[in-house]
């Protein structure tokens, strides 16, 4: 008989935690908000807890019985403040969003039982990071969260076809000096700078140079060196000398698929810049023999036009080879019939 007392007793309590857990429920999806989520969050390492505010971040509150501060959108002023009813004003910036969170807690258990505020940045304003140079989407991007070079890089579209390998880091000194041995002051003295290798942080020989990036930094993506191949050749355009810098003329000729049957190889030449404002120098350049091995190849900078001229004697012989082939088709069709 008493064990059936205990028994029913323990019934009785287990019922009425399970309807108190299903007012809590309704209560907290009546506000928007999953009640499972929230001790989840509060229980993991969510990176996006991590994420440290700023002025102009815009930030949504969710939770239970606090109808006076769930779901309008708010943004933190230039001063880093944060205006709650009840709760009042709060020093926003510096806080991550779980110390927010328990913040905004603390202060609410004053006039509600046990609240289980969730917060969220919704837009972010507060750390931004310029993108330029040979990236596909240059300008500024956010950091949203922890960042490395390679994956700010990656928010902006990644490295065009044409870029380089150097990236320049610059810091303002309000940041920080830049973690590496190789960086040093600008002329101003009120930045940090370095140049890195990208080849050689993402090919695994420096990973270590894969910094952290911070807000206000600006990352430069250098464009490779080209030169161009145009004239008489199956396809003229710019070629990438890569980091290198070194590409001569036979393999500038290969990258534009050879030479076209008319072109005068004896007369091609480099055209070049002039350390002359304004002018530019030209640099006889014989085909055939560098082809045939009797003169050595000749190394290409930066910039460099190689010009495969035209033979007009060669463009004679051509058509009137043409012309015979298409004279002879049309006998040998007469013939037929």
């Amino acid at each position: 008989m008493l064990q059936r007392k205990t028994a029913g007793r323990l019934l009785t309590v287990i019922l009425m935690a399970g309807v108190a857990l299903q007012g809590a429920e309704q209560s907290a999806q009546g506000q928007g908000v999953d009640t499972r989520k929230l001790i989840d969050r509060t229980q993991s390492n969510d990176p996006a807890q991590l994420y440290v505010l700023g002025p102009e971040d815009v930030i949504v509150v969710n939770g239970v019985n606090a109808e006076d501060l769930v779901g309008k959108p708010m943004q933190i002023d230039a001063k880093g403040d944060l205006s709650f009813p009840l709760v009042g004003t709060v020093h926003a910036g510096g806080l991550t969003i779980h110390e927010l969170e328990q913040t905004l807690n603390t202060r609410l258990a004053v006039f509600v039982k046990n609240p289980q505020l969730v917060a969220t940045v919704t837009e972010y304003k507060s750390q931004p990071v310029s993108v330029v140079g040979a990236v596909n989407s240059p300008g500024l991007h956010q950091i949203q969260g922890r960042k490395t070079l390679v994956e700010m890089i990656s928010l902006a579209g990644g490295p065009r076809i044409d870029a380089g390998s150097v990236v320049t880091v610059t810091r303002p000194l309000t940041q920080g000096r830049l973690p590496l041995p190789n960086a040093h002051l600008d002329n101003s003295g009120l930045y940090s700078t370095v140049e890195l290798s990208l080849r050689d942080i993402t090919g695994g020989s420096r990973p270590d140079e894969n910094i952290v990036v911070k807000p206000n930094d600006v990352i430069a993506l250098s464009r490779a060196s080209t030169v161009y191949v145009i004239g008489e050749v199956k396809k003229a355009g710019g070629f990438v000398i890569g980091d290198e810098n070194q590409l001569t003329v036979i393999q500038a000729l290969a990258l534009a698929q050879g030479n076209e049957h008319t072109a005068d190889l004896k007369h091609a030449r480099i055209i070049r810049n002039s350390r002359i404002p304004g002018q530019r120098q030209e640099i006889l350049c014989d085909l055939t023999k560098i082809l045939k091995g009797k003169t050595e190849d000749m190394g290409l900078q930066a910039q460099d036009i190689l010009y495969v001229p035209g033979s007009t004697g060669k463009r004679v012989a051509l058509r009137a080879i043409e012309a015979a082939v298409s004279t002879g088709s049309g006998i040998a069709i007469y013939g037929l019939r």
